[in-house]
């Protein structure tokens, strides 16, 4: 009698294509569409409007641009916290105002080139991350401190942050040209 427990210590097998999860394929799924997305958008723009400020907001759209992609790897690294049933602490609204401030001050002449293939890159390595994750990571759940210390799962924090994340810059960047 042979054993349906895989022998292989690394889990590479268990992550193998035909093994990936359909919740975590199909959250890689929409984080790659938004990538898109907003590539695509972005990338037809004109050079004034790449340098054009969001209302409200004060960034230009390329730095939004630039700061999608580079906040991927770390809505990857606070999911995979959750996903490894650690606590997120010490993150805060003001701490992330004051990081996406710095990122603007300094990219702020982020060239679209440089941006879109940043976004393409992250977006890719964020749905590679989100593809490895089994359901128990997904449904795993710690407090993290962004919500008050709510126990959230990895699922959740995955699809408000880093899914979301270019679905809500792009809606915010098309309201400010009206397209």
């Amino acid at each position: 009698m042979t054993s349906a427990v895989s022998q292989d210590p690394t889990g590479a097998e268990e992550r193998s294509p035909a093994r990936v999860g359909q919740r975590a394929n199909g959250l890689a799924d929409r984080l790659e569409q938004g990538g898109r997305a907003l590539a695509t958008f972005a990338g037809a723009l004109s050079a004034s409007e790449w340098q054009t400020p969001l209302p409200g907001d004060g960034r230009r759209i390329g730095v939004v641009v630039h700061h999608v992609a580079s906040v991927y790897p770390l809505e990857i690294q606070l999911a995979q916290a959750i996903a490894g049933g650690t606590p997120v602490e010490g993150v805060t609204s003001e701490g992330i105002n004051e990081m996406n401030a710095r990122h603007a001050a300094e990219n702020g002449d982020v060239t679209m080139p440089v941006a879109l293939a940043l976004l393409r890159r992250n977006s890719a390595a964020a749905a590679a991350a989100i593809r490895a994750l089994s359901d128990e990571e997904l449904d795993r759940a710690a407090t993290v401190s962004l919500y008050s210390d709510a126990p959230l799962t990895c699922q959740f924090v995955l699809e408000d942050h880093a899914v979301r994340h270019s679905y809500h810059h792009l809606a915010r960047i098309r309201r400010a040209l009206q397209r």
